[in-house]
């Protein structure tokens, strides 16, 4: 007992607290390390393409490598379009499936299976999806396509984002989910008090309270969606031309890159290095334009918090 003491005092009573911090601390500038080298990396074997045509390739719609015409909006388009039909689907199917497990359902058995089918579609790989959408929403898409007059492709932007919304729901509802249960139950029956309906409670106390963590989901599904490569490669059909609609086939950034890395060399390669720059960049700006947005919505929740 004497010796632990003293072996203790030798080393002084900070000590565990300091090596903990230090290895907290490297492993956060490890991260921050590696998320540098990836940026310094990509533009290091993109910069020959930069140097041959500079940014104007992203404004340029043709791409064919063999006729050296390089340009990667279609791409971007693809993927933006895709993303943001997706997670426009997603926000109201998921905060309606949240409210059901997190209020009307709480304590059920029901709940409790609905939250395991849920988390077992996020661990579904991509690739079961992609054979799921070729069997199933493929034939479907193509007969909606007929009836309304336009091209039975079959695959497509349609196909692809309805597949989309099926892998991020997971995501977003497991956050709302656990975002909503955490609101105070002394809000609630505050408002219960008043005379407020469990419609109203949920409109005016537990939306606003949670105002921030169904942000924060929301920015980690669009993320999801829009780097999503093996299912959306499968479905979309593989197009290097924009979309003229909803039925008609297209390329995202991810999708292209996993076309014609394998086969990719010289200049191509470069430009498809540049691809993933761009989307690297994007998903950045995303991140950054959610932060501010959680940093509004903190303020705002604080301020209605106050005031109930």
């Amino acid at each position: 007992m004497g010796r632990n003491v003293g072996v203790r005092n030798r080393l002084g009573p900070m000590t565990g607290d300091r090596i903990f911090r230090f290895s907290i601390s490297c492993s956060s500038f490890l991260m921050i390390f590696i998320l540098f080298a990836i940026f310094a990396t990509l533009s290091y074997f993109s910069f020959p393409a930069i140097k041959k045509v500079g940014l104007s390739v992203l404004l340029r719609k043709t791409w064919n490598p063999h006729a050296g015409e390089f340009g990667i909006l279609p791409f971007i388009v693809g993927t933006l379009l895709t993303s943001f039909l997706a997670i426009s689907l997603t926000i109201p199917l998921s905060l309606s499936i949240a409210l059901v497990l997190s209020e009307y359902l709480r304590d059920s058995k029901i709940a409790t299976f609905l939250k395991g089918g849920i988390e077992l579609l996020a661990g579904i790989p991509s690739v079961v999806y992609g054979l799921w959408g070729l069997t199933y929403l493929v034939p479907v898409v193509r007969e909606v396509a007929i009836l309304l007059n336009k091209t039975p492709y079959g695959v497509g932007v349609l196909t692809s984002v309805l597949v989309l919304v099926v892998m991020i729901v997971p995501y977003l509802v497991s956050i709302a989910t656990e975002v909503m249960a955490l609101v105070p139950s002394d809000l609630k029956e505050a408002a219960y008090s008043l005379g407020a309906t469990r419609y109203e409670t949920i409109r005016h106390v537990i939306l606003p309270y949670s105002k921030a963590g169904i942000i924060a989901g929301i920015i980690l599904s669009f993320g999801r969606a829009m780097g999503e490569t093996m299912a959306v490669t499968m479905l979309i059909g593989n197009s290097n031309h924009i979309p003229r609609d909803l039925f008609g086939p297209a390329n995202t950034m991810a999708s292209v890159i996993a076309n014609e890395f394998q086969e990719s060399t010289g200049i191509t390669f470069s430009f498809l290095v540049l691809i993933g720059l761009v989307l690297l960049c994007i998903t950045f700006l995303v991140n950054i334009l959610g932060n501010a947005i959680l940093k509004k919505t903190g303020i705002v929740r604080e301020r209605e918090v106050s005031c109930l």
